[in-house]
Parts: C-alpha cells; sequence; structure tokens
C-alpha cells in the first residue's frame, strides 16, 4: 500500500450488515434503517462521520450524519426506507479540522494564552472551504476569512467571530474532509412492502371449492369461497397449482399408485396436452377466469398467492419440446422424481446444470413475469432447496429489479443452513419448524433465535400450522385444543402465519399411525367440506386476526421477551409496543388443566411493584385487578388455552 492511500481514520463494525455485505439485510417500506458503526483514530482530533446511500431506481448518493454516542463509544445514522426494493448505504468519516482547531482555540482562550497564531490557521482552514461555498454563504465565509486573517484587527473581535455560531454552522456544510476515510464496500438493504412482514395466509384448492365429490370446482365456484375467508381475516389467499395435471402415472386418492378415470391427481404433476406452467387446468377454467378470481379476491381485501413449483408431468410440454432440460437416464428414458424410498412417478424433476441452462433460467424466469402479468404478486415456492441456489438468487433478482413489490415464501423444511441461505439470497419469507416445536421451552429457544440478530436481520418466519403434507402428532392427538393453542401461538408468535383449509374444523386424521400425511388428502382428491359445522374454530380465528390488524404489538416478530410462567407447559411472553405492550400466556398441553405462577414483568409493562393494575384479556374481554409479579392463572382445555392481557392503568 502507498503512504499516500494510507487511512487516516479507522472505520470499522459497521450494522446491519450480513455476511460482511455478500446479502442485503432485510426490512420493511417506512421502516427505519439504524446504521451503526465504529469510527476512531490516534490522537485527539474531532471526528466525522456520514452515511452515504442511494435508494431504489435512484442514481444519486444521499447522505445523512452520523451522530456520536458516548455511552457505546459507536456513532449513529437513522434512514426511513420510503420504498421497496434494494437500497445500498455505505459509511465514511474523517478528521473534522475545524472542529478540533475550533475546539482547542476555546480552551486557550479561556485559558488566557495568546492565540493569533491559531487565528492565523484558523483562517487557513476558511480559505480552503470558501471556493465551495456559493451566493450569500460565499459572502459571509469570505468576511469572516478576512476577519480571522487581519493580523492587526482588534484580537477580542477575531476571537469572537472564530467561535460564532454562525462560522461553525457554514463550515459544517462547507469544511472540506481530512483524511476521508470509507468503508470497503457499499452494502445492500431489502426493503419489503408491508405485507411480506406481516399478513395471515389460507390455503385452498380451488377444486374443493364444491358440493359434489365428483364435479370439481372452478374459479367460479372459489370466488364465493372468498367472502368466508374474508370474513375470518385473512389477507393472502395461497392456492397449490392451478395447471393442467399430467395423465401419465397419475396418482389415485391416498397417494395410490393406479388412478380412476375421474380421479384429478395431483397438483403438482404439472403439465398436459393443455399446456404447462403457463396454463390453467381446464377444469378450473381459463387464464381469464383466474384473472376474474384475483380481482374478485382484490375486492374483498384479499391478495393471491401462487404456487411455484419448478417440476413436470411425464405429458409436460417441455418434456416433447426440450428433453435436454431433464435427466437423462443411460437407457435415453427420463429419470421421474425420487426421495428415496418414496417414487413421485408422475413428475420428473427438472436439470438446472443442463447444457442449455441458460435458455431454461429464463423460461423460467419467464414463467414468473406471465402470472405477474396477472394480478400474481407473491408466490409460494415449492422445495426451493432441491434447486440451485444460484438459480434463485439470479431469478428472484431478475424479477425484483423489475417488480420490487413481489414477495417470495420458501417451502425449505430441510436443514437450517440451507434454510438460511434461502432466506439470505433473496427469498422474502420462510417456512419454519414452528410445526415440529410443541413444549413451551423449545418453542421459547425456537422464538429467541428467530426474533434477534442476526436471523432476524434476513430470515422472515411464516408459521403455517397445518399444510397438505403436514399434520403433527401434536394435532392428531390433542383434538380441538391443539388447533386452538397451535392457532393461539402461531398468530401472537409471529407477524406472519398460516392454516391450510380444513384446519378450522380440526381435521386430524393420518393416513396411517405414525404418519404425518392426512387421509384422503386433498392433494388427490376433491374435498367438499361443510363450513359450517358444529364446533368449528371461526370464532377463534376471526377474532385472532382482528386483533393481530388492531395491535401493533402483534405485527414485528424483533419485540418479543420469555419470562418464567411457573409451569413447564405454559408459555409466558411479552410482545412489546410503543405504549401497547401485550403480556401472553398458552399452554401446550391440550389434554390436561393446568394452573401456573406467572411472573409478571412489572417493570417493562411500565407498573410499580406495590401498585394495583387492571388487565384486559383482549380474547374474552375479561378484566382483573393485579398486584404485584405474582399471578395465578388457570388453563382449561376445553375452555381457555391462553390469555392476551393489557394493561389498563387505574
Amino acid at each position: 500500500m502507498e503512504r499516500r492511500n494510507l487511512p487516516h481514520v479507522v472505520v470499522t463494525g459497521i450494522t446491519p450488515v450480513l455476511d460482511g455485505g455478500r446479502y442485503p439485510v432485510k426490512r420493511l417500506v417506512d421502516d427505519e434503517l439504524r446504521i451503526g458503526a465504529d469510527i476512531f483514530k490516534d490522537g485527539h482530533d474531532v471526528l466525522a462521520g456520514r452515511v452515504c446511500f442511494r435508494a431504489p431506481g435512484d442514481a444519486r448518493v444521499h447522505t445523512a450524519a452520523l451522530t456520536y454516542s458516548f455511552e457505546d463509544d459507536r456513532w449513529y445514522a437513522t434512514l426511513r426506507l420510503d420504498r421497496a426494493g434494494e437500497w445500498c448505504f455505505t459509511v465514511e468519516a474523517w478528521v473534522d479540522r475545524f472542529a478540533t482547531w475550533r475546539g482547542e482555540l476555546d480552551k486557550k482562550v479561556a485559558a488566557g494564552q495568546d492565540v493569533a497564531s491559531e487565528l492565523l490557521e484558523g483562517a487557513e482552514l476558511l480559505r480552503e472551504a470558501e471556493p465551495h461555498a456559493r451566493g450569500e454563504d460565499h459572502q459571509r465565509l469570505a468576511g469572516f476569512v478576512a476577519i480571522l486573517g487581519d493580523e492587526d484587527g482588534e484580537p477580542g473581535a477575531r476571537v469572537v467571530a472564530a467561535l460564532s455560531l454562525d462560522l461553525e454552522r457554514l463550515m459544517a456544510v462547507y469544511g472540506q474532509p481530512y483524511g476521508l476515510t470509507r468503508a470497503g464496500r457499499e452494502f445492500p438493504v431489502r426493503a419489503d412492502r408491508r405485507a411480506a412482514g406481516f399478513a395471515a395466509w389460507y390455503e385452498f384448492f380451488p377444486r374443493s371449492a364444491t358440493d359434489d365429490p365428483a364435479r370439481p370446482g372452478t374459479f367460479r365456484d372459489a370466488e364465493r369461497a372468498l367472502s368466508r375467508i374474508a370474513a375470518l381475516g385473512f389477507d393472502v389467499v395461497y392456492l397449490p397449482p392451478i395447471h393442467p395435471i399430467g395423465r401419465t402415472h397419475r396418482k389415485g386418492p391416498n397417494n395410490s399408485l393406479v388412478a380412476a378415470p375421474d380421479d384429478p391427481g395431483s397438483p403438482w404433476a404439472i403439465g398436459n396436452e393443455a399446456g404447462g406452467h403457463d396454463a390453467v387446468d381446464p377444469e378450473l377454467g381459463t387464464v381469464e377466469d383466474f384473472r376474474r378470481f384475483v380481482a374478485a379476491a382484490e375486492a374483498a381485501g384479499l391478495e393471491v398467492a401462487l404456487d411455484y413449483a419448478l417440476q413436470c408431468s411425464p405429458d409436460h410440454p417441455w418434456v416433447r419440446e426440450h428433453p435436454e432440460w431433464f435427466f437423462i437416464r443411460p437407457d435415453g428414458t427420463i429419470k421421474h422424481a425420487e426421495n428415496p424410498p418414496k417414487k413421485y412417478e408422475d413428475i420428473y424433476p427438472i436439470n438446472f446444470w443442463c447444457d442449455d441452462r441458460q435458455a431454461l433460467w429464463d423460461a423460467c424466469r419467464e414463467l414468473l413475469l406471465f402470472w405477474i402479468g396477472n394480478g400474481v404478486r407473491t408466490f409460494r415456492v415449492d422445495n426451493p432447496h432441491t434447486k440451485p441456489f444460484v438459480f434463485w438468487e439470479w431469478v428472484i433478482r431478475e424479477v425484483q429489479e423489475r417488480h420490487p413489490d413481489v414477495v417470495f415464501l420458501a417451502e425449505a423444511f430441510t436443514r437450517p443452513k440451507r434454510m438460511q441461505e434461502l432466506a439470505k439470497l433473496g427469498f422474502t419469507q420462510s417456512y419454519t419448524y414452528f410445526t415440529w416445536r410443541n413444549d413451551a421451552a423449545e418453542l421459547a429457544e425456537y422464538l429467541t433465535e428467530l426474533s434477534a440478530p442476526p436471523m432476524v436481520d434476513f430470515f422472515r418466519g411464516n408459521f403455517f400450522a397445518n399444510t397438505p403434507d403436514i399434520l403433527h402428532e401434536f394435532l392428531q392427538a390433542g383434538g380441538h385444543p391443539a388447533f386452538r393453542i397451535r392457532l393461539l401461538l402461531a398468530g401472537t408468535l409471529s407477524p406472519l402465519y398460516g392454516i391450510y383449509s380444513g384446519f378450522e374444523l380440526g381435521e386430524n386424521v393420518p393416513v396411517r399411525a405414525g404418519s404425518e400425511e392426512y387421509r384422503d388428502s386433498e392433494k388427490y382428491q376433491v374435498r367438499v367440506r361443510d363450513w359450517a359445522a358444529p364446533g368449528n374454530l371461526d370464532p377463534d380465528i376471526a377474532s385472532l386476526n382482528r386483533l393481530r390488524r388492531e395491535q401493533p404489538a402483534l405485527q414485528r416478530i424483533d419485540n418479543i421477551t420469555f419470562h418464567d410462567s411457573g409451569h413447564p407447559d405454559v408459555l409466558c411472553y411479552v410482545k412489546a409496543a410503543w405504549q401497547a405492550d401485550l403480556l401472553c400466556a398458552v399452554t401446550t398441553d391440550p389434554a390436561e388443566a393446568v394452573e401456573a405462577e406467572l411472573t409478571v414483568p412489572l417493570e417493562r409493562l411500565g407498573v410499580a411493584d406495590d401498585t394495583p393494575f387492571v388487565v384486559e384479556d383482549l380474547l374474552t374481554g375479561e378484566r382483573r385487578t393485579w398486584c404485584g409479579p405474582r399471578q395465578t392463572v388457570r388453563f382449561e382445555p376445553e375452555d381457555r388455552v391462553g390469555y392476551l392481557w393489557r394493561v389498563v392503568k387505574l
């Protein structure tokens, strides 16, 4: 390194940064991004710093001053992210020679020392700044140069001018940085629209929107279901694949290898003579019918999320037109999908590393752009961990550069590092291990990880309580109390959660003991349901979704702290919000009544130890008067599985 290029100032410890700036940290539009840095140097010079940043679609570099915090010896600035897309920032610091000179001058004047030389030094600093000022500022600065540089001038007047606030303000704008040192790179930040971080999802199969299992529902039928879903307070309606379904090796009920002529098959076996991923299953309707469905959902206050499953039926047009895009066996046949010992004879996986991969990748991108053109802004991506990471990083960036509001949900139930890498490289949201975290202790441990750095800076977990593939043993054995427990936990622990249709009816019968697959799975057949069946969870769902919209504390995940519940089967936590904190307590035992003595975090809730206060349970409206940190509460599986209190000041 040449000596003239040596840095004068140390700029390090910049936050928030993910993997040294390799990936963007995630925020939501209108969030405030707090940037911190360690800035220091040898000696006693006064330092200054700023954040240099660019907003999405803006080539101009903007700056924001960094402010020093003595308490933690760090510098901070706050940016408001006012639009969706990728932002970037870096940090610069320098020696503020004017502030250093002015501070020393002030001390020498206070000590009664001769400062004639110092005033001339100050005049030189002002002369450096003067050419950069314009108009009236230039004239004022030139006037100060004349005063400080006048060796015959009255010393007291020259000192007053040197220490004036007017000069300080001018030099704050026009003073020239000395030893300007810049961080080694720019750091990306991804700002997503608000719905990317807070939403309640509902998954359903349009073909089951019928009252006759022999007549699959259409998009016109599915439109009639939207009012019920909207009334329950959901934000997103997620549809499994809506494309033509393959006929070769079509699966029958309960994943049987032989299908009857009228069996609809699995929607994930995509493609037949009617088209592929850019077509609609004729039994559902047409692309125009889908557009009408999207418009009807929007009118009901719902957004449609579409499944993006990159795999093909043997009957898919790509198999005929581009066999080189698949895995070819030595005998010339195409390899079907397998997850030993499971076999998926109705599906061909795609070879993303084939020789013609550029055309393949472009075709996959065009599918997303096609459905975006038909009103879709959210995609649930099937099994992304089985496709190349570099493909996802490329295609998500390609799409979001054109459509920065598009959301991608990664359906990747795999090892943590794979899930995290998918989130880092671009996926907006991620499925989680919530389904398999059922004890209070493991829930607290998992949420503590998700709600704190580094995870909270890039991983947005969507807490689905069930899916067409996952009926957890907890729901199978726990009956309706288990469903109510998991609903309350999902909707209060995470700002993003979802259920798959049938959850509200307590459907909990597996295909066999020890399996997480549903009996008579909707993946392979039409399911007709009575949505008004006695004992349904509609009131619980509607109440929870209403509270989520009303209570800002339920719209974030980085505001959660866990507290002693006094019982191993009770989870006690605070969700914090400005003057709207919530205290939550939920049992994790769906079978037995539980009594717990909670340790209420009074200081965190703004309550004195010896002052009576009232709490209101937002789930029921019931009020109690408490005094002191130890409070006993009771949970009854068939009646009360949890509480959601707010403090009411006396």
